[in-house]
């Protein structure tokens, strides 16, 4: 598997989440950029390979959406020819600042080592740059 592929399946799903309107997973609304800025850290970071969120308190609605997006990874793997057993780590945190709006950062790594951890602007999910390259 190309590290092109996986981080291009972190952005979509990524994308698709943070969009508020769930289309990869049907319609599934949702508010992950308020939710985030009303939580305990500021930020709400979801691990989409587990179904689970770390911040303090979130929405059963939100939780309803990282469920839905945990079951639909196997698909999306598919579509891109990646073996959902190699990867590793799959995380998006997800946060808003006076600076930059609403933003996440996606961090993907396979089993192999390679990885990449890339930040996004906006709800159109537009790439700021990599913070740390594996």
């Amino acid at each position: 598997m190309k590290l092109g592929e996986l981080k291009a399946l972190g952005h979509n799903l990524a994308h698709s989440f943070a969009s508020g309107t769930g289309l990869l997973v049907g319609v599934y609304a949702t508010a992950v950029f308020e939710e985030a800025a009303a939580s305990d850290p500021g930020y709400i970071e979801v691990n989409f390979l587990s179904a689970s969120a770390y911040v303090s308190v979130i929405s059963e609605r939100l939780q309803g959406a990282i469920n839905a997006y945990s079951k639909a990874l196997p698909e999306l793997c598919k579509k891109h020819s990646i073996d959902l057993n190699q990867i590793k780590t799959f995380t998006a945190r997800f946060g808003t600042d006076s600076v930059y709006g609403p933003h996440f950062t996606v961090c993907i790594e396979s089993e192999d080592g390679r990885g990449s951890t890339d930040r996004y602007i906006g709800f159109l999910g537009r790439r700021q740059g990599t913070i740390d390259s594996k």
